[in-house]
């Protein structure tokens, strides 16, 4: 009864019907010692190796493929693939500890398997959100190709360099604790739901009560999944040790970075460091937007890809 009255209090996506209106294909695929979770929506009857543009979307820390459907709802068009990463939501963890490294030979591994299936032909684009941006940036700097990159909130820099590096630090205390706690308390620690209110409170800008409302519900019913105390721990390493900075001269393909004005985790100022490292970088900034723009501006992000994708075409 009690998950029933919980269920109907859930706000319902203000993207439902979007998303719903996408041909939809699950696969489950091995990859690197783990079984990885997609969700694959596009254009129906149209083979990839035909004219159609395939974007591969890969989510940020403690989230899953969940965060970045509201961006997949607005792209029309293209075939757009969604993973749940190594170890969060539906995903089984690597057979490694999970670091960059770890995730970047992952991402390339993935995308061998889905170029190998056809999921994915000759015009490929490649985009990651916060940790995601991450994990992108290290396997193109490790060999992985492709036509276009987008990354969205892109972490620029040390992310104890941001605006609020004393909420990273109680972060990594946080995830301390969680490490130095026995084994059953420390994973309940992780999962606090109190924390994941304040993480959300924190990084909500809009003033829309409503998809407040509805992104402190995302984040309730899916920041805590993650599949074991070691997986989520190593991943917070993993996002506060690297940002996309070290890997950017060696990002060869076209780039799109799109940022938030009110960021609390990596700055403007950043963000326009990061568009002059990356050798082909063109930087869009949203105004009223921090470091959730997944949640709060998936329309004007898609457009800024969809623009940023047709003017290459052009070209």
């Amino acid at each position: 009864m009690f998950e029933l009255e919980l269920t109907a209090m859930i706000p319902p996506s203000p993207f439902e019907a979007q998303l719903a209106a996408k041909p939809l294909t699950r696969q489950s695929l091995a990859v690197r010692g783990g079984t990885t979770e997609l969700w694959i929506y596009g254009p129906a009857g149209i083979h990839p190796d035909a004219a159609v543009t395939t974007i591969l979307l890969v989510h940020g820390f403690r989230g899953d493929h969940h965060g970045l459907e509201p961006v997949a709802a607005q792209l029309q068009g293209y075939r757009v693939i969604v993973a749940d990463l190594p170890g969060f939501g539906i995903s089984t963890p690597l057979g490694a500890k999970h670091d960059i490294t770890a995730y970047s030979a992952w991402l390339r591994e993935l995308v061998d398997q889905l170029r190998s299936s056809g999921d994915i032909g000759s015009d490929f684009v490649v985009l990651g959100h916060s940790f995601g941006s991450i994990i992108v940036a290290a396997a193109l700097a490790d060999g992985l190709a492709a036509t276009e990159v987008v990354l969205v909130n892109p972490i620029a820099a040390p992310a104890l360099s941001g605006p609020r590096g004393i909420l990273t630090r109680l972060a990594v205390f946080y995830y301390k604790v969680g490490a130095w706690l026995p084994q059953k308390l420390g994973f309940a620690w992780l999962r606090l739901s109190i924390v994941t209110r304040f993480i959300s409170i924190t990084m909500a800008k809009t003033k829309d009560s409503g998809l407040r409302r509805w992104i402190h519900s995302q984040h309730h019913q899916y920041f805590g999944a993650f599949s074991n105390r070691a997986v989520v721990v190593e991943a917070f390493e993993a996002s506060v040790s690297n940002d996309v900075s070290e890997f950017a001269a060696q990002i060869s393909p076209p780039t799109l970075l799109v940022a938030g004005d009110k960021d609390d985790i990596t700055p403007v100022a950043a963000e326009e460091r990061l568009a002059a490292l990356i050798p082909d970088a063109r930087l869009v900034v949203l105004a009223g937007v921090g470091h959730l723009i997944h949640y709060e501006r998936p329309v004007e992000a898609a457009a800024a890809i969809e623009t940023f994708l047709g003017e290459k075409r052009l070209a």
